[in-house]
């Protein structure tokens, strides 16, 4: 578990100029702000949450948190 609290406070920030929450993310989810908080700081995964927080500052998850995507293995036959 990687925590990124610097990650965290820019998200934060980033939703704010857009005019959106963590909070809204949640209520958006039906989930708590407390769960979208957590793993916006990295202490909790969920993908469905990190895809809602990419989607609304127009980003996919890797590039928000690249530490927790980690690359593809390519298949051999």
């Amino acid at each position: 578990m990687v925590l990124d609290l610097q990650q965290h406070e820019r998200i934060k920030m980033r939703l704010r100029l857009i005019g959106s929450s963590l909070s809204a993310i949640a209520r958006e989810l039906d989930v708590r702000a407390t769960t979208v908080t957590s793993v916006s700081q990295g202490y909790r995964r969920s993908r469905r949450i990190e895809q809602a927080i990419a989607i609304k500052l127009q980003e996919r998850p890797e590039q928000l948190w690249p530490d927790r995507y980690s690359k593809a293995v390519p298949f051999r036959e």
